[in-house]
């Protein structure tokens, strides 16, 4: 068209450029290859690699009573229970070639550098504590529990149970306006699962929320033995806490002393959902 000649002249005489068509059969768009995954390793040299000795994890699914037993371990004089922590979601990046090059030749790769990082943070917090042993409850690392045992080959796992089918009401109530039962069922379920995984890999200590709600102290003893700690009847009377709940939000709930409520009673077989029965099987609620 008359016009775009007209604009075309313009451009090239003010600026030097002009506008030409794309051809709709040109050249493919080369595909970039992504880099290969970084290997995860254990440390190379633990004692210079890791500041944090045999970190604590605890593994559950969401709605487990997790920020229930993380308060009570708080209240140990050894355990620093801080709030979900997700350092698993934090990544190193090597922003050119030569910082990668200089990198592999002091030996890292990309998931050492991020273990280190991971270990710095959580070692930090426990330093600013004063205590000895940090314990992490984040529910998502049931996710990632094979790297978090390849990061630190000496860490400790607790695996906190509770009834799915409890689990997956709890969910629902959370946040009934994001998912309906039966979604919260289903994504319930991938954390019972990956728990479940866990378990099968690693040695630990299985406790449930139903016992820790209806008899804390026998099951804080249990863990403390595990943990290879003296138990602590502070444990017990742990004082008005702060708790950040649904990660970092801004919604909090107050633990207050002597607050520890029985577990809501189990659901009836019947009422079941039946995507959770297998799992209510395979631990125990179930016949």
């Amino acid at each position: 068209m008359n016009w775009q000649r007209k604009v075309n002249k313009a451009l090239v005489r003010f600026t030097g450029f002009q506008i030409r068509r794309v051809e709709r059969n040109g050249p493919p768009v080369p595909r970039v290859t992504p880099a290969p995954e970084a290997e995860i390793r254990p440390p190379a040299d633990p004692l210079a690699d890791r500041l944090l000795e045999a970190p604590v994890f605890i593994l559950s699914p969401v709605r487990s009573g997790s920020t229930l037993l993380r308060a009570l371990m708080n209240a140990h004089s050894a355990f620093h229970a801080p709030h979900e922590l997700h350092v698993r979601r934090l990544r190193v990046e090597c922003g050119t070639a030569l910082a990668t090059r200089a990198m592999a030749a002091l030996g890292h790769n990309q998931a050492d550098l991020e273990h280190l990082l991971w270990d710095r943070v959580l070692h930090r917090e426990l330093v600013r504590s004063g205590k000895r042993f940090i314990v992490d409850k984040t529910p998502a690392n049931a996710f990632a529990y094979q790297r978090i045992a390849t990061c630190w080959p000496d860490a400790r796992f607790v695996f906190l149970l509770r009834h799915p089918a409890s689990i997956a009401t709890s969910w629902h109530e959370a946040s009934p306006d994001k998912r309906t039962p039966e979604e919260a069922a289903l994504d319930a379920l991938r954390y019972m699962k990956a728990v479940q995984r866990a378990r099968a890999a690693l040695p630990g200590l299985t406790v449930r929320y139903e016992d820790l709600s209806t008899d804390p102290e026998r099951v804080t003893r249990e863990i403390c033995t595990f943990l290879d700690v003296p138990w602590e009847p502070d444990m017990l009377s742990y004082g008005e806490q702060s708790v950040l709940e649904k990660g970092l939000g801004d919604w909090r709930e107050k633990i207050r002393s002597g607050s520890v409520q029985p577990a809501r009673a189990l659901p009836d077989p019947v009422t079941v959902p039946d995507v959770l029965k297998p799992m209510c099987r395979s631990w125990g609620y179930l016949r």
